[in-house]
């Protein structure tokens, strides 16, 4: 197998303990893109094998009740997120594979640790490299592993089992495209479902048509990041742009060719991506933008730049007014370079997702926030020019000079660095899961 992803489970005979921990028992091998993601040393066997003993019914129950959250929300500091999204977490008295699970909404991430003791008994995983799937192909694996355990189940006479009841449910919310976006909103905003006031929920779905869908979406993924309220209806969005707004004339915004479908290239390169296409057809060549020249991207004047807001909201965010013929830019950032970011992420949004009147900046780690943030570092700071510049000094001090020399902050030119690994970063940066200011 040399791409997608599989969980496979090979029968074995246990002799004690519940009809469906026994008819689901076996070695389980879960493989993605050529790796082996469970493989590890069996004390007993005294030897290495693809994965460990287990009743796989728990790992599908599992997968069943956290199926939302696994399919749609990306890395977050919500209170339970570690028993959603790592495996290990799943108990039954099974040393379960150290393996997260998470989503950007296209893409989903996979990362398999070794165990965290070299001498674990009785099976020691080795762990694996970080493996990145569209998130369809999760969907697929699991849709195809889900019956194969089932259907163990029936061939061992057990029925009316609790993962019955939960596979069934969530087939039927896929189903019905009204529940379904329901669970998609309540995942974006890391929780289970109905496990949250329906008044949150409903003030978002009734957003949609002056929001736009996917902006939605990307407000209720703020909600799991967003240690204040977050804003959820359209009066929120309007009063803040009529209170701290800027206006930005849309006719003379930029505009530019198409770029690539988000389920084909990672977030940061299709930010990168734009950033150079805005670059080269503005003959910015390797300058640094003022903030005129960035003002004038958004349709808009420099003075939004120089104004502190008046009023602090929980997000940056740019609202195509009722007519259409203006937008309202509202930047939540007090630092004047923290403010220069937060309008190079509105520019990429509008420039990579066109429609929808509300384009959000949120500090969560959906595609389109990634997508965001590599834009905004890319046309403020170019890489290839700071690397020139840096001539392989990466110091402290080098990094400010530079942040100065470009109007930026200093973490932008340290986010670069160590996603071009020229400094020590962490392997989910390598991954586009970085997280610019």
């Amino acid at each position: 197998m040399t791409s997608g992803l599989e969980f496979s489970l090979t029968s074995e005979v246990l002799d004690e303990g519940a009809p469906e921990e026994r008819a689901s028992f076996g070695i389980l091998s879960i493989k993605a893109n050529g790796q082996t993601l469970t493989e590890g040393f069996d004390h007993y066997l005294n030897g290495f094998r693809v994965g460990p003993l287990v009743s796989a019914y728990y790992l599908a129950e599992w997968l069943a009740w956290n199926w939302w959250r696994l399919r749609w929300e990306s890395c977050s500091h919500a209170p339970d997120w570690n028993l959603v999204h790592q495996m290990n977490t799943i108990g039954e008295g099974y040393v379960w594979p150290n393996i997260q699970i998470w989503s950007d909404g296209h893409r989903s991430v996979l990362i398999s640790r070794p165990s965290v003791r070299p001498d674990a008994k009785p099976f020691r995983y080795v762990g694996a490299s970080p493996v990145v799937i569209p998130s369809t192909t999760f969907e697929h694996a699991v849709d195809e592993f889900m019956p194969r355990i089932i259907g163990r189940l029936r061939e061992r006479k057990v029925e009316f089992t609790n993962l019955d009841r939960l596979w069934k449910d969530v087939l039927e919310e896929r189903n019905n495209p009204d529940l379904a976006e329901r669970r998609r909103l309540e995942a974006l905003m890391g929780r289970d479902p109905d496990s949250i006031d329906d008044q949150a929920i409903e003030s978002l779905i009734a957003s949609r048509e002056r929001l736009g869908s996917a902006a939605v979406d990307e407000v209720a993924a703020g909600f799991s990041t967003s240690g204040r309220r977050m804003m959820s209806n359209v009066e929120d969005f309007e009063g803040a742009a009529a209170t701290v707004g800027f206006n930005a004339k849309l006719s003379d915004a930029l505009r530019m060719r198409e770029l690539p479908n988000p389920a084909e290239v990672p977030a940061w390169k299709r930010g990168r991506i734009a950033a150079d296409l805005v670059r080269q057809q503005e003959r910015l060549e390797d300058r640094a933008l003022t903030d005129k020249k960035l003002a004038e991207l958004m349709g808009a004047s420099p003075s939004l730049l120089s104004n502190e807001p008046s009023v602090q909201v929980p997000l940056s965010f740019a609202l195509t007014e009722r007519n259409g013929t203006k937008s309202s830019i509202v930047l939540n950032q007090r630092p004047r370079v923290s403010r220069r970011f937060a309008l190079a992420r509105l520019i990429g949004d509008q420039l990579m997702n066109p429609p929808g009147s509300l384009h959000p900046a949120i500090s969560s780690s959906t595609y389109r926030q990634k997508a965001q943030r590599s834009f905004a570092a890319e046309l403020l700071a170019p890489f290839s020019v700071i690397d020139e510049l840096m001539a392989g000094d990466y110091s402290e001090e080098k990094q400010q000079d530079i942040a100065d020399l470009f109007d930026v902050s200093p973490m932008v030119i340290n986010t670069l660095l160590r996603t071009h690994d020229k400094i020590d970063r962490d392997d989910l940066e390598g991954l586009g899961y970085l997280a610019t200011p």
